[in-house]
């Protein structure tokens, strides 16, 4: 088994994790309380493993931790639907709340309860076979997913360097922002990101809420419609993992597949079919279908477009009973139209998988990870609302009273601005030709 271990930092994070599980639970035949209700269905028993263990009551427990600087989500997580699910030791919160503040959550109040967090973590992990890696969910504009989250990826990094480091980071809005001070969250949490993470899903408000309006034709979206999206492309991503399929895709694959430069590993993600209630009966479901809407710019739940950059690489994740010949001539296809979105020197920029087992309710269904230059857009966006409060040093008083050093602010801000002008280098390049040194 190659497990993977899923840790929810802040009320955002453990949002979306909830729900993740709620998602995974299901395909696994695994009830609120834990028990196996799938008959005998020897394929949802088969590696469920990856992300359960088997408690010696015959109880499949998650390997979740939950953490949070206030009690206030883990209470309504336990008073939800799954919350017997989860372990009670797996839940670590303290009392005070980060407060919107990342130097709380990385340098004070989240300081203090990191050690008790990776108490649980080393748990979970030496009770694995053989770990493949972490899977972090939190938000990169508030106090504890920010702060404390990339404090917690900073010590898994120093404590299992040979690991996969994978983040669900739902980035800033451009219209929705909840706080005032989100671009100074995002910035610091990006600059810890560039460096610790293996491959970040940028995630954004704005862009799932525009899937739900526009797509799913839902007149008001709830944040519970919000992380469902987003715990269908989670599932999709590990489904190669716990699922038999023709062609295998783990975390480790996708990682080295879609990631040419060791900075560059800022992924957008998408999912189909999307389809409204009312046109569902008008829709043929095939690959050539799940093809055209996994690139469909309005499909991708982070508020940049792919067409304004190129794409470095890109992966599609297909489930379901199809054959990989369509596969294999569906992206051929997608490949010479969209010939100039692609960058022309990596050839055969996109890695397909094929699991054989659809999510729940579907025929067949394809997750889209995409490695494109546009997703500059989204950290210009948050460098530019933070050099309008930088510069008269708005706000900075509640950091650096943490501890904090104005010089921080000021590498994050460069070091964001690097990756920057990184993307915008490689959209730019053309394909070096080798001088003739005879």
């Amino acid at each position: 088994m190659r497990e993977i271990i899923q840790v929810q930092a802040g009320q955002c994070g453990n949002q979306i994790g909830a729900k993740f599980w709620e998602v995974i639970a299901d395909e696994h035949g695994v009830d609120g309380r834990g028990n196996y209700i799938g008959g005998d269905n020897v394929i949802q028993l088969e590696r469920i493993n990856v992300f359960f263990r088997e408690s010696q009551h015959g109880r499949w427990v998650p390997r979740a931790v939950l953490m949070d600087l206030e009690p206030g989500t883990m209470d309504s997580v336990r008073a939800g639907p799954y919350g017997a699910l989860f372990r009670p030791d797996n839940f670590v919160f303290g009392q005070s709340g980060a407060g919107n503040n990342w130097a709380k959550g990385h340098y004070t109040e989240g300081a203090e309860l990191i050690e008790p967090v990776l108490d649980v973590v080393r748990r979970d992990a030496e009770a694995c076979d053989c770990l493949q890696g972490f899977q972090i969910t939190h938000s990169l504009g508030g106090g504890t997913g920010s702060g404390m989250g990339t404090l917690l990826i900073a010590k898994l990094r120093e404590e299992y360097p040979d690991r996969m480091l994978e983040t669900f980071s739902v980035f800033p809005s451009p219209k929705v922002s909840d706080t005032v001070v989100e671009p100074y969250n995002a910035t610091l949490s990006v600059h810890q990101l560039v460096e610790n993470a293996d491959f970040v899903h940028a995630i954004d408000n704005e862009a799932l809420y525009d899937i739900c309006f526009r797509t799913l034709k839902l007149t008001t979206p709830t944040y519970g419609d919000l992380n469902h999206l987003v715990s269908a492309a989670m599932s999709g991503v590990t489904c190669c993992l716990r699922f038999p399929g023709q062609l295998n895709s783990d975390l480790r694959k996708l990682a080295v597949n879609l990631i040419p430069f060791p900075r560059l590993h800022f992924f957008m993600i998408g999912f189909a079919p999307l389809t409204s209630r009312g046109s569902q009966p008008y829709r043929s479901l095939t690959v050539s279908e799940l093809s055209q809407q996994s690139f469909d710019a309005k499909n991708m739940m982070c508020a940049c477009d792919p067409r304004h950059g190129r794409y470095l690489t890109a992966s599609v994740v297909f489930r379901g009973r199809l054959s990989t010949k369509d596969v294999d001539h569906e992206m051929c296809k997608i490949q010479n139209r969209m010939d100039s979105s692609f960058v022309d020197w990596i050839p055969c920029n996109i890695k397909t998988a094929i699991c054989d087992v659809p999510p729940k309710g579907l025929k067949m269904s394809s997750t889209f990870l995409g490695n494109s230059t546009a997703i500059h857009e989204v950290f210009g966006r948050v460098a530019n609302q933070f050099v309008v409060m930088f510069r008269r040093k708005a706000f900075l008083f509640w950091y650096v009273g943490e501890g904090m050093d104005e010089l921080e602010f000021t590498e994050a801000e460069s070091n964001m601005n690097d990756l920057i002008a990184e993307y915008q280098q490689y959209q730019d390049a053309a394909p070096e030709l080798e001088e003739d040194t005879e």
